[in-house]
């Protein structure tokens, strides 16, 4: 079993005695796979300086294996991830928030991964009061199934709304998970987020003692296959981190794929963020379908992917899945919604093939881990978080610094009526 770099085979097995969760525990009594809280992550980012997790959405298993592996390769603490709109009630995808974890728990046993894996519940998203209702119900059960991390994403709501849902649902999750809370729908460059909004959300959390680990914006990026607009916005997002920085918050970015390596570079640099979303090119690589350099799928002259000859999937099954995706009038946008059809399938390929598969997975999160988002050699540094906390639970970066007496509901709702937004139309904020 190779150990992460710097950290000993008792501080290791240390770590696993104090660094899981109770629900880890349980669930995974005899496990030597190190699931952690999400905070052990942020906080190893913050040790290294200017570096970024990758945070893993794993539509397919193929995903998960190749990005445990790269973050093994790469001695990088990881987050493993999937949204609501992806595994949860209504998924398009064979992995769910109830199975993630017993997934990745699986796959670290069999390998012998040893760097430390948060399992994150991603864009948990509330459009209005019936899903705050049902999220009470819900979120305790992701925790059941081994979740470690949540993104409670009331971004689509107005900002008193998003705000006072976020306070509500805070008491349906422990408070030692990883914790982000978001601003701003993803939706390009229309409705971009502001300092005023993204310090309203975080001074009305602080105000009840609730203190998230990452905030996630609208800073310029999308969802899924990027065709417009102009990506990242640095900038922007370095002002918005600069005025949460009393409140040690963290920066998640989404919508990473297909963003020019450079911009990503940058917002390592030049940012607070810690946490970075791959979705899209992950599944799109271990399909074997075209990439840019940056993860970006490539189209034909006629708008279809193009499929490399021997990488990925065979190519029968690749004409049998746009066969499918053509029978359901699916255009480009919509192939994520194969591979809940597809998982079982794929899953009976040949060893080879789902070892190519697996690899191309692995060397595209290697690289993005090493040579663009500096999260290389920091799994030592999360282990060392939890072997100083001496806990599963880290507890939060910042105390209460907001009077409560001014962020009362009544109070939520007329400071809200004082922010100078743009939402733009509505956007894409479930993956």
């Amino acid at each position: 079993m190779q150990l992460p770099v710097g950290i000993s085979a008792s501080d290791f097995n240390r770590a696993l005695d104090i660094g899981r969760p109770p629900n880890a525990v349980k669930l995974f009594p005899n496990s030597k796979a190190l699931l952690v809280s999400g905070k052990a992550i942020d906080r190893a980012m913050i040790r290294k300086g200017h570096a970024i997790a990758i945070a893993a959405s794993v539509r397919n298993s193929f995903a998960a294996r190749g990005a445990l592996r790269a973050a093994q390769r790469a001695n990088a603490a990881i987050l493993i991830e999937i949204a609501k709109s992806e595994g949860g009630a209504n998924a398009y995808c064979d992995v769910s928030l109830w199975n993630m974890a017993r997934l990745v728990d699986s796959i670290c046993n069999e390998l012998g991964i040893t760097v430390p894996v948060a399992i994150h519940a991603d864009h948990y998203g509330i459009k209005g009061g019936n899903d705050v209702q049902a999220a009470k119900v819900e979120i305790p059960s992701l925790f059941d199934a081994g979740v470690t991390s949540i993104a409670i994403d009331a971004s689509h709501l107005p900002d008193d709304e998003n705000l006072l849902a976020s306070i509500e649902l805070s008491k349906y999750f422990p408070s030692w998970a990883g914790y982000e809370t978001e601003v701003g729908e993803i939706k390009g460059k229309e409705g971009l987020s502001t300092v005023d909004e993204a310090l309203f959300l975080v001074r009305g959390l602080n105000a009840h003692k609730i203190f998230p680990d990452w905030i996630a914006l609208n800073n310029g990026t999308t969802h899924g296959i990027e065709a417009t607009g102009g990506g990242i916005q640095v900038e922007l997002t370095s002002e918005i981190h600069r005025a949460l920085e009393p409140y040690r918050v963290s920066g998640a970015q989404h919508g990473t794929s297909g963003n020019n390596y450079d911009k990503l570079r940058n917002i390592a640099a030049k940012t607070h963020t810690t946490k970075a979303n791959v979705a899209t090119a992950l599944q799109m690589v271990s399909w074997g379908v075209k990439v840019n350099e940056f993860g970006n799928a490539e189209l034909d002259s006629d708008g279809n992917f193009i499929k490399m000859t021997d990488q990925g999937v065979p190519e029968d099954v690749w004409r049998e899945m746009v066969g499918y995706a053509q029978k359901q009038g699916w255009k480009s946008g919509d192939f994520k919604k194969l591979n809940r059809p597809f998982e079982n399938k794929l899953l009976g390929l040949s060893a080879d093939v789902r070892e190519r598969m697996t690899q191309a997975v692995e060397d595209f999160v290697h690289h993005l881990i090493v040579n663009v988002l500096n999260g290389h050699e920091t799994a030592g540094l999360a282990i060392e978080e939890i072997l100083k906390a001496g806990s599963y639970d880290l507890g939060p970066k910042v105390g209460r610094i907001e009077d409560p007496a001014e962020w009362t509901e009544a109070k939520i709702r007329e400071k809200a009526k004082s922010i100078t937004s743009d939402k733009g139309p509505e956007g894409d904020f479930s993956d």
